[in-house]
């Protein structure tokens, strides 16, 4: 009972906090920090292992600015790999050029090279994070990125916890991750993770020579509140957490607030951010973190379960007046969801509501564009194979949206952003120009979506799968509204999928199990108080309604944050276009980003285009 009545009090009280006197702002300021990305040798469960890090830590360092700064990281790369840093969920209004995503925005920081992003924090506050975004090796390249109110931490929407405290869910691999993509596109695909972590900590589940790996260890003092800032930096598993004999008050995600609501799990998608409120109101003595991954169950390809926990752990009276050593306690373990469940992240994620705020954006009603995207495998016919019997055949796999399989030319000259800014003639070196094709408002052709007889290898699924590989990007007039459904399939693999787009947020309007039906489902839309959120988790055979608003000018990434997904191709390019007002148009780069061409000789040419806005049979 007193569990409930702490948990009440903390969600009545969001009004009162709310609508309480707030102290006068404070100064903007300018938050600097040095990132040197370098490797070094890390020994885990017996094995050392060659890691990419940040300032030799891992996680890496802690932004924490308030809202109104501005930030400037310099990145040293001392590793032998291309480096980008791309500031997950951070807006970068009218500040593409600083988002890092390579040869979409930026030309990668090559070894020995030094870059420095410069960003301005307007209009968000909450729990975002950093990471690389080069295949692989975000997995150790990452850290937290907090924004905190203007106002202090008594302008929170609820009440000013004791202690604030980052909780991000990883993994561990025994391998070199630069490696990974080389693997993947040699079509090894045994390439797995051996452990999972909590703030870098493999926990006691896992020994080494007999000897129990370290855990992460939160001491925590009775009746205290702490807000947790959950983020998912793995590369390819939703999680549920829980914390053993405490429940959880949900007050944020992506860094919008919610109606905060209570619960005993977490589910947190990769790249995916939560804030929650933990009361330590349990009898001292220990209790277990876990996180758990989920995973879709046969006949998809199964992965093994990597658990993890360390340990929440009440801090004894030093004066003798409780009785006792911790260290003899035996720690509550919490009964966790099986790992084929998946009701419970649906659930979860049904959950959140946008909490009422004066500032908060309003859901617009008109709508300009509908795109219908389905979101599963395929397959194409790679040059000199000959895949004319069957599709499947000798073709190798491929992540799609709308059967558009993202690629870049690899012998792209400039990044996507400055051939748009700067209307290059070229973007390749060659001579041939990079073709974009425009993604498709909606797939090929229709089937049943989710179908489960097409999960199999079968010839069922033969048709459907067929890919068309391209650099796909999508156009957009300043500030159109565009309503997006994205549809998980059954075809080869029936896994959810965590949308990302970068420089927006997505009001989240509706989601549900199996196929998207307009006529029926638009009437369950949220068009009240839905959540905002920069990754969207599509549930496993099912879909999700978003609707986002066009109006951050720039040429901005849109992907599965499956590390995987991503690297066999779904993802597309959303071109913003610049508004009618001097501030709605890109400015110019930084002085110390590279200029259009500045990294080739010469460039012929030859006409950077669009294809027409229709599906191509591939050849």
């Amino acid at each position: 009972m007193k569990t409930r009545r702490v948990l009440t009090a903390i969600t009545m009280a969001v009004i009162a906090f709310f609508f309480s006197a707030t102290p006068l702002p404070v100064a903007a300021s300018v938050v600097e920090h040095t990132f040197v990305v370098s490797q070094m040798n890390v020994t885990r469960l017996c094995k050392e292992t060659l890691v990419t890090v940040v300032n030799g830590q891992l996680p890496g360092p802690v932004i924490d600015v308030t809202e109104g700064d501005s930030v400037v990281v310099h990145v040293v790369n001392k590793s032998p790999s291309n480096i980008t840093i791309h500031w997950h969920g951070v807006k970068q209004w009218l500040n593409c050029w600083a988002d890092g995503v390579p040869m979409i925005t930026q030309y990668p920081i090559q070894p020995n090279h030094n870059f420095t992003y410069q960003l301005n924090i307007t209009g968000q506050e909450g729990t975002l994070w950093w990471h690389a975004h080069v295949p692989g090796l975000r997995a150790t390249l990452h850290g937290a990125f907090i924004i905190r109110p203007r106002h202090g931490a008594s302008s929170y929407p609820f009440p000013k916890p004791h202690k604030e405290i980052p909780i991000i869910i990883g993994d561990w691999w025994q391998m070199d991750l630069a490696l990974l993509e080389k693997h993947f596109k040699k079509e090894i695909v045994d390439d797995l993770p051996v452990a999972a972590t909590i703030n870098g900590k493999i926990g006691d589940l896992y020994n080494c020579s007999g000897a129990v790996e370290d855990g992460y260890v939160l001491d925590v003092e009775p009746g205290k509140t702490y807000l947790l800032r959950i983020i998912n930096a793995v590369l390819f598993s939703e999680y549920y957490l829980k914390v053993a004999g405490h429940k959880f008050t949900v007050v944020a995600a992506d860094a919008n607030y919610v109606n905060p609501y209570t619960t005993d799990v977490i589910a947190v998608a990769p790249g995916e951010t939560v804030d929650a409120l933990m009361v330590a109101d349990a009898p001292q003595g220990r209790y277990y973190m876990v996180a758990l991954p989920n995973q879709a169950p046969l006949p998809d390809p199964q992965i093994p379960v990597f658990i993890t926990r360390g340990m929440v752990r009440y801090k004894y009276d030093n004066h003798g007046e409780e009785e006792g050593d911790p260290s003899n306690d035996v720690p509550m373990v919490p009964e966790m969801p099986d790992q084929h469940d998946t009701t419970t992240s649906f659930h979860f994620h049904g959950n959140l509501t946008s909490l009422h705020r004066p500032q908060r954006t309003k859901v617009p009603v008109q709508v300009d564009e509908q795109m219908f995207i389905t979101l599963g495998l395929g397959s194409f016919c790679p040059h000199g194979r000959s895949c004319e019997k069957r599709w499947r055949g000798n073709s190798m796999g491929a992540a799609t949206m709308n059967n558009v399989s993202f690629q870049l030319s690899t012998d792209m000259a400039v990044p996507l952003l400055d051939a748009q800014y700067y209307h290059c003639n070229s973007t390749s070196s060659s001579g041939d120009g990079i073709k974009l094709y425009t993604l498709p408002d909606n797939p090929p052709r229709p089937f049943d979506f989710t179908n489960p007889a097409l999960t199999p290898d079968g010839s069922e699924a033969a048709l459907l799968q067929r890919t068309i590989r391209a650099t796909a990007v999508r156009r957009f007039r300043y500030g159109t509204v565009v309503d997006m459904v994205f549809q998980s399939t059954s075809l080869l693999q029936t896994d959810s999928n965590p949308m990302h787009l970068h420089g927006h947020d997505m009001f989240v309007l509706a989601q549900g199990r199996g196929n998207y039906n307009a006529s029926r489902d638009v009437a369950s839309y949220n068009l009240v108080d839905p959540p905002m959120k920069n990754t969207v988790l599509v549930p496993r055979i099912g879909w999700v309604a978003i609707r986002f608003v066009a109006d951050n000018p720039g040429v901005w990434f849109m992907h599965c944050h499956y590390e995987f997904h991503l690297m066999m191709g779904m993802a597309a390019v959303f071109i913003i276009e610049d508004g009618p007002t001097v501030d709605s148009i890109l400015p110019p780069p930084p002085l110390n980003h590279p200029k259009c061409g500045s990294h080739v000789n010469s460039l012929k040419a030859n006409e950077l285009y669009l294809l027409d806005n229709k599906v191509v049979s591939p050849a």
